[in-house]
């Protein structure tokens, strides 16, 4: 397992990086390639690659191979909510489920899983609330 995803919660770094190399992109008509991406944000070009590839795969983005090749925006800034990323880029679970996989298999480790599980629910309801209200071209 890459040390840029922990299982089970989001990563900030990964959602950072999209949203940066998003705004630069929605400054380019044309494509961009990765590596261009890469030196803007000051980042490693195979890390970016990962988390483009997983924005194409959401539709965020669409990929075009070759000379001229790179990534560009598959829809307008104003239309990519900072909740379409995150989700794009969300591989399991909640985002505190390690809050719930600090109780145990005991009698209070269950009374607790419950417990966290409605707050757990909560946050998940008002994170994505608040990345809904903004989009890519807030941020331009």
């Amino acid at each position: 397992m890459s040390n840029d995803k922990l299982i089970g919660s989001p990563n900030f770094k990964w959602f950072g990086l999209a949203v940066q190399a998003l705004v630069v992109l929605s400054k380019q008509p044309e494509c961009c390639p990765s590596g261009e991406i890469a030196c803007q944000l000051h980042s490693e070009a195979t890390l970016l690659r990962r988390i483009l590839s997983k924005l194409a795969c959401e539709g965020i983005l669409e990929t075009r191979e070759g000379r001229v090749g790179g990534y560009r925006l598959k829809r307008a800034p104003e239309e990519i909510s900072l909740k379409d990323v995150y989700l794009a880029l969300e591989e399991k679970g909640p985002y505190c489920s390690a809050m719930l996989e600090t109780t145990g298999d005991h009698a209070f480790g269950r009374e607790m899983h419950e417990s966290f599980s409605a707050i757990v629910q909560e946050i998940n309801e008002n994170v994505l609330q608040v990345l809904e209200k903004h989009t890519v071209a807030d941020l331009m």
